[in-house]
């Protein structure tokens, strides 16, 4: 339960995400953004970095914007939410079209618009969208291994039998369609995968790889990566996230006990590394110099401990609901801008370790901290 203390500070913090949403709704309504140039959002959907399809309108995070969307829309009534969060949908069906952009965060996109528009309003060309990216989903699973690939080909690099930590967010996509259709085979599919990355990416202390290479024609494993955090064997925070929150997404699908049991070992670590100043780094076990952090990791840990604080016991909920508040009261205080200088809330995202840029805004640290602000007050609209 939260204590008077943070009930004021909670309602504080809605009205500021209200007001801050009500005019950069308005900004940014035909736009799907990614991250702030000069404190304004780009536009995804028609901006491409680098000319390939996965990196314009078929950008993994494209799903993000729409998604805060229907979580304003739920929270507030006001139809202008639903509208805009439309207009990002339609846009993504030329990346049906398109193909070649698409790989496995197809569920990172169409379950925060499309799967949401369909729960909202029952729209049966968004369930039509939906199902077509859970079967794309479905059809990257390696049987030999027990997982889903990721990405597609990369220049150098050989990835058919790569999988990544992060596609436990899209594999809620699949239980979904079981759930819509009443065909087991998606759900089995999500399930062997979330199976294969409890064995083979959750560590022993509840730290987690990012890239697991299989063999693609027999499923052993081959070697570890990095990935987008410091270094092979370390442990990078987001990654950290996407485990603890995703095998709650996995629980909440399924109730399957070691799904609940997972997340919380992996949430147990996490909790252990939060530095004093609430401040998560990028990799816990990165140099002390330079300071790289990542806001993002904070906004999708608190979303996790939050589900896992509802579903355990009076001692262990306030144990992971206090870390989350921590968590979400550093991001309110010292890391948001709350003025109309910037489209966007949170200011210090990075997108890896390693990247030539750090401590920027980034979609979807906005997106899972309104989320998990949402989930405290009791009246979230779950899209995962």
């Amino acid at each position: 339960m939260l204590n008077e203390t943070d009930k004021v500070w909670l309602h504080g913090v809605i009205a500021k995400i209200s007001n801050k949403m009500e005019w950069v709704s308005e900004k940014t309504k035909d736009k799907i953004p990614y991250t702030t140039i000069n404190g304004t959002y780009d536009d995804r959907s028609a901006d491409n970095p680098t000319g390939d399809a996965a990196d314009g309108l078929c950008w993994w995070t494209n799903g993000f914007w729409g998604g805060m969307m229907w979580l304003m829309y739920h929270e507030t009534g006001n139809e202008k939410y639903k509208e805009i969060a439309q207009i990002s949908e339609g846009k993504l069906d030329q990346c049906f079209q398109d193909y070649y952009g698409l790989h496995h965060d197809v569920g990172f996109m169409w379950l925060p618009t499309s799967v949401a528009n369909y729960r909202v309003t029952g729209n049966p060309e968004s369930r039509k969208r939906a199902m077509h990216a859970a079967n794309l989903l479905a059809g990257r699973f390696n049987l030999a291994g027990g997982f889903i690939r990721a990405w597609n080909d990369l220049e150098g690099q050989d990835t058919r039998g790569w999988a990544i930590i992060d596609c436990m967010f899209n594999i809620p996509l699949l239980y979904w369609a079981s759930e819509e259709t009443g065909d087991p085979r998606f759900k089995q599919i999500a399930m062997k995968h979330a199976d294969t990355t409890m064995s083979a990416f959750v560590r022993a202390d509840g730290s987690v790889n990012h890239i697991v290479e299989f063999d693609p024609f027999n499923g052993v494993v081959v070697k570890t990566y990095g990935g987008q955090g410091y270094e092979e064997g370390s442990s990078w925070t987001r990654g950290q996230t996407w485990a603890l929150y995703g095998f709650m997404m996995s629980y909440i699908h399924t109730g399957k006990e070691e799904y609940l049991q997972t997340a919380k070992r992996i949430a147990h670590y996490f909790i252990a590394n939060i530095p004093d100043s609430g401040v998560i780094p990028v990799d816990f076990r990165q140099p002390a110099e330079p300071r790289r952090e990542d806001d993002t990791a904070a906004a999708i840990a608190a979303c996790g401990l939050i589900e896992i604080a509802k579903r355990v016991g009076p001692y262990e909920k306030d144990f992971f609901l206090n870390a989350a508040i921590k968590l979400l009261r550093t991001l309110d205080e010292s890391r948001s801008d709350w003025t109309e200088s910037t489209d966007a809330i949170l200011q210090n995202g990075t997108g890896a370790y390693h990247s030539k840029t750090h401590h920027h805004a980034i979609i979807y640290g906005d997106y899972y901290f309104i989320e998990a602000i949402f989930k405290l007050k009791g009246n979230d609209l779950y899209l995962w």
